[in-house]
């Protein structure tokens, strides 16, 4: 198969990496939202599960789904290859996990955050299913946002040797 050229492999790597920071940027704010940003009023809590519907959606999945298609193309149409480097490896297991992950989990512990404080107000804050679901974001996106991070470290750090090489 033709390899891309060198503009082309820059341009590629912008694309990546403003991926990058869209998936990272959006999951560790949204961590944030849930660890420290205690609501005011009934309106409050609805507006911040909001923005965090918003922030899911328009950031976090574009930013995923970016991440693994420009992976896709690195893999297929440059000297990168699949799993040519432990450290790609490490890199598709880590993407692939979080998009399964957060599209089948995470998805929709946020989505249904916002629709609970709108019909129920502040009495979601002693609802089970809500309580429960803020509890699971607070420690899955935690280990989601560390898992992510842990993928940009290795990319830029690439700390193993090729897997021809062990």
């Amino acid at each position: 198969m033709k390899k891309m050229g060198a503009k082309g492999q820059r341009r590629l790597k912008c694309i990546h990496i403003i991926c990058a920071c869209l998936w990272v940027g959006g999951a560790v704010s949204l961590t944030l939202m849930n660890f420290f940003m205690r609501p005011a009023d009934e309106s409050a809590l609805y507006g911040i599960h909001l923005a965090m519907k918003f922030i899911d959606d328009v950031i976090i999945v574009p930013g995923a789904v970016g991440l693994l298609i420009s992976g896709l193309v690195y893999s297929v149409f440059t000297n990168w290859g699949w799993f040519k480097h432990t450290w790609i490896t490490a890199k598709w297991i880590i993407n692939i996990y979080g998009v399964v992950f957060g599209t089948f989990l995470l998805g929709p512990w946020v989505n249904s955050l916002a629709p609970m404080a709108r019909e129920m107000g502040p009495a979601c804050l002693s609802n089970p299913v809500y309580l429960h679901n803020v509890h699971m974001l607070k420690i899955w996106g935690t280990l989601q946002v560390s898992t992510i991070i842990f993928a940009l470290v290795i990319s830029v750090l690439k700390p193993w040797k090729r897997l021809k090489e062990i």
